[in-house]
């Protein structure tokens, strides 16, 4: 076969072609970063990173749903906190007022206080949590108490429910039939109705004993301490979850690294060597490509 000089510059110019092809990819790699910057170069690296992505995106998608419900939770915590301590309040004014040596008109103060603590006590109900309210189930837009109206509290029982991990709901709201309201009575009867009707006790407008309210009043301590408890052990629970997710994290971003980033010492390493062969390259070329007659004409 006859080589021609055009045969070996065409070949010269086409590796010398591919070498500046090489170091570019080298040093887009070395820029980004990244093995890749385009699925075309290399599609399975590219499919695993796109499920990567994604399994990435869920866990953080998780980890703001756990803030949600740690802000949902602790606010809960708090407001029964406040709602035990006036609760607390109230039986220690009914033990003073139940003393046979306290006359009518102090009994009317110590009504008009617990008028007052009844009335913060409509308040704690009535938490917002970015203008959600947190006590009345799932129907957060209206109040769970209003004591202008018939029913006055609300007894709506359905849960508010965050998916935390894959599969894995769990209720960050309380129950409020079992905080203000008897589980098998009317809300009229239950925590302001047992106030209302102390209050009158202690105004004399009723017949009823005071001390007969304290029992009534432990009731209501016991039942807020009740769900309290149950509130600590599901955020204990979220505590559990978030420290998985956590873990989760970490591992999702170490695969991801894994697949896409680029070993950067490595690519400096072949950047280096692909400069060395295209100097060897271009100086080998230089000596190919012999002069012609025209040079020696000039």
């Amino acid at each position: 076969m006859r080589v021609t000089q055009s045969m070996l510059s065409n070949n010269m110019l086409r590796h010398i072609s591919k070498s500046y092809e090489s170091m570019a990819k080298t040093q887009e790699q070395l820029t980004t970063g990244k093995k890749i910057s385009r699925p075309s170069d290399d599609p399975v690296v590219a499919m695993k990173g796109m499920t990567y992505r994604t399994n990435l995106t869920e866990v953080e998608q998780y980890k703001r749903n756990l803030s949600e419900a740690y802000n949902w939770m602790e606010n809960s915590d708090a407001a029964l906190d406040k709602a035990t301590s006036v609760m607390q309040r109230i039986r220690e004014l009914t033990v003073q007022a139940s003393n046979g040596t306290y006359e009518e008109s102090q009994k009317g103060m110590i009504g008009k206080e617990i008028e007052q603590l009844k009335e913060h006590l409509v308040s704690i109900a009535n938490t917002q949590v970015a203008g959600k309210y947190i006590f009345n189930g799932n129907d957060t837009t209206k109040k769970p108490v209003d004591l202008s109206k018939t029913p006055s509290v609300s007894v709506n029982e359905n849960k508010v429910n965050l998916e935390l991990s894959q599969g894995i709901e769990v209720a960050i709201n309380i129950n409020p039939k079992n905080v203000f309201t008897y589980t098998a009575g009317s809300p009229e009867s239950g925590l302001f109705g047992d106030i209302n009707e102390l209050k009158k006790a202690l105004e004399g407008t009723s017949g009823n004993e005071i001390n007969g309210f304290l029992d009534k009043l432990d009731s209501h301590i016991n039942k807020l301490v009740a769900e309290r408890s149950e509130l600590g052990a599901r955020y204990n629970r979220v505590e559990l979850i978030d420290a998985r997710l956590g873990e989760q994290e970490v591992i999702a971003n170490r695969i991801l690294s894994d697949n896409e980033d680029a070993d950067i010492e490595r690519v400096i390493t072949d950047l280096k060597m692909q400069e060395s062969l295209h100097r060897a390259a271009l100086g080998v070329g230089s000596r190919i490509m012999q002069p012609t007659l025209m040079d020696f004409l000039r």
